[in-house]
């Protein structure tokens, strides 16, 4: 269930009760007369399940709430009511597969915004990735991938694309960019330093690595492997469930591979850096890819994308 709160001009508030009572999946509804200060109107409380949420943001964009008031969505952990229940029923489809565009487009621009906080994280995880090669360790790799925040921007780049939102594209491309750049210098620096020190020479890329040898050996799985992990990825974006992004973090080796690559160029490695740059490039692009067909695909069974709010681009 999700709890809607609509604060609108006092002449519009029966037009939006109207239509709450005529959706299927809404559980409950409640006004608050004059309750709204900003706007100055009224406030409209409303439980409705998950499946019912995308048209009714559609109805009351049409009505012109989000240019005249505000629209927020919040979601109910637990809803104990009989009623809640029947509007379960009642709402068409299953909650798991409803997607609610404006929040999967705001989400997007969320996590694909340059911050201290992905900077730090990707450069600790890339530097993990790195430890993980001088040890040859699979476990320091899985937790490398699980630390990388990468998977944000890749994903704003696809919903950009898919919904025509431009500056998230951009956003997320100098996101990418300049994180993946810091990241491999600080582990190229501490590498050199590292070096320096005795810990480690050009043996440890040239010694035997079983168990982490494959991060810098891109190889056709490789491709299959990351778009399977970018479809997992945007499926779990678009519905309820949040789970999966766990697996797509573990099954990608996009942060290990500029782990390595910070190391081999640390080292001298040529051999290496292309091997680990090759890998970067391929699973990067091949979640890119799965994003957008996987985001194609359910523009094209939900009919087609609702319009966004104000000040947004348009989409088809």
């Amino acid at each position: 269930m999700l709890h809607l709160r609509v604060s609108t001009p006092a002449e519009t508030t029966d037009r939006i009760v109207a239509m709450l009572e005529e959706c299927p999946g809404v559980a409950s509804i409640a006004v608050l007369r004059g309750a709204s200060v900003r706007p100055a109107g009224d406030v409209v409380l409303a439980e409705l399940a998950r499946e019912s949420a995308e048209g009714m943001l559609r109805g009351l964009r049409e009505l012109g709430v989000d240019q005249t008031g505000t629209i927020a969505l919040e979601s109910v952990e637990t809803s104990v009511s009989a009623a809640a229940e029947r509007a379960e029923d009642e709402a068409p489809g299953e909650g798991a597969d409803a997607v609610i565009w404006e929040q999967v487009v705001r989400r997007a621009d969320e996590d694909s915004v340059l911050s201290n906080t992905f900077v730090w994280f990707l450069s600790l995880a890339a530097v993990l990735a790195a430890i993980a090669i001088v040890l040859d360790s699979a476990i320091l790799v899985v937790g490398a991938m699980v630390v990388g925040p990468e998977f944000g921007p890749l994903a704003g780049i696809a919903v950009g694309l898919v919904h025509r939102r431009f500056s998230i594209v951009r956003q997320s491309l100098v996101t990418l960019v300049a994180g993946f750049t810091i990241a491999i210098g600080v582990t190229t620096l501490l590498g050199l330093l590292a070096s320096w020190a005795g810990w480690i020479d050009a043996s440890v890329l040239t010694a035997e690595r079983p168990l982490t040898g494959f991060i810098w050996h891109p190889d056709r799985w490789s491709f299959v492997v990351a778009f399977i992990a970018g479809t997992a990825g945007i499926l779990s974006l678009t519905s309820a469930k949040s789970g999966a992004l766990v697996g797509v973090f573990i099954s990608v080796t996009t942060v290990p591979a500029a782990g390595n690559l910070g190391l081999a160029l640390a080292l001298g490695d040529r051999a290496e850096v292309g091997g680990a740059a090759a890998q970067l490039g391929i699973n990067m692009g091949a979640i890119v890819l799965a994003g957008v067909l996987t985001l194609l695909g359910l523009k094209a069974a939900a009919g087609r994308l609702p319009r966004l709010s104000a000040g947004r681009t348009p989409v088809a």
